[in-house]
């Protein structure tokens, strides 16, 4: 009996390893096709001497160092952003189709991106704090409507894009009052990462890591909560103020993906997905991998957007579309037949 336990618990860690390495291996596959690979390929041996600083002067140094670096990490810190926000609220309203873009949290933090962008054109750093508060707005507007109407997954879907609709109406209102408050507009409605910057970036790469930080370390209070509300409250938990905690990181993170990469679509629907047929429910390995697979499917998506018809280039959420549109109708579908 020892013997079988002992074998079962190796193969279990050897499945851990296999599929964690397989992860980041992946990932480090994503950054190398990203940043060697477009209408010029730049060969890898340029790419670490420009990160060793040995070089910094030829051509493609700049294009590294002002282009492709920059997006590479943009795309990484966007898709695991969305993806953990996703893993999170999906948990929280136990609801399989929630995500930020589903529930129209991803358009309540464009609409006050671009009014923060017409109202303060250079304040690029207060950006992730306005999209984060967007957000906050549209994740407790949806809700409290869903809780209003009733507990159906439906309801929610159905709130989320009426919300959605409003909010990009505001957006259009903005640009056609003020043109310039957004410069590439359609990558910004649609989700991309041309034309970003290190500096422009910054602040909503560290709102990111505070983020997924503080969704990995409260990791048990989410696994009582997804046990339902009462039994949750009956183990001692805080619901209503836990629940609001998880909903400001989910905001947090939705929004400072939002600020830099516009509304970028069904990462944070079909990535924790994914990733429960690997790890299961339990919310820390679904919250790490998430974020993993997040950074992976969108930098390989973005390394499609720029390839697939070059040397003209699509919006990244062009492509996520395409993914996420058909996974989205299957979900439904899935539900259905298990509801039956």
């Amino acid at each position: 009996m020892n013997s079988w336990r002992k074998f079962y618990m190796e193969t279990n860690r050897r499945r851990e390893c296999l599929f964690w390495g397989s992860l980041i291996l992946l990932l480090l596959l994503a950054i190398v096709f990203s940043v060697c690979f477009g209408t010029v390929t730049i060969d890898p041996r340029e790419l670490f001497a420009v990160l060793l600083g040995s070089e910094t002067d030829s051509i493609y140094a700049r294009i590294l160092l002002y282009t492709r670096l920059p997006r590479c990490i943009g795309s990484i810190f966007a898709g695991a952003a969305l993806a953990v926000a996703g893993a999170v609220i999906q948990s929280v309203l136990a609801n399989p189709l929630a995500a930020p873009h589903v529930i129209g949290v991803n358009s309540a933090a464009g609409f006050i991106t671009a009014l923060c962008c017409a109202l303060f054109p250079h304040a690029w750093s207060l950006l992730p704090f306005m999209a984060f508060c967007g957000a906050f707005f549209g994740v407790m507007v949806v809700t409290l409507i869903s809780e209003r109407a009733d507990a159906s997954k439906l309801s929610l879907v159905l709130a989320g894009v009426a919300v959605s609709n409003i909010f990009s109406a505001g957006i259009d209102v903005v640009i056609t009052l003020v043109p310039d408050a957004l410069t590439g507009y359609t990558d910004f409605k649609i989700g991309g990462f041309s034309g970003i910057t290190m500096e422009r970036m910054l602040p909503a790469l560290i709102l990111i890591v505070v983020g997924i930080a503080a969704a990995v370390m409260l990791s048990k209070e989410l696994d009582i909560l997804a046990l339902g509300s009462e039994t949750a409250q009956s183990l001692g938990l805080p619901v209503k103020h836990v629940r609001i905690l998880f909903l400001l990181i989910v905001a947090a993170l939705s929004g400072a993906a939002i600020s830099f990469a516009g509304l970028l679509g069904f990462v944070g629907l079909i990535v924790p997905h994914i990733m429960r047929r690997f790890v299961g429910e339990e919310s820390k390995p679904l919250i790490l991998s998430s974020a993993f697979g997040g950074a992976i499917l969108v930098s390989f998506c973005d390394f499609l957007a720029r390839t697939l018809f070059s040397p003209y280039e699509i919006s990244v959420g062009i492509v996520m579309s395409f993914i996420g549109g058909p996974f989205f109708l299957w979900l439904i579908f899935r539900l259905r037949r298990q509801q039956l």
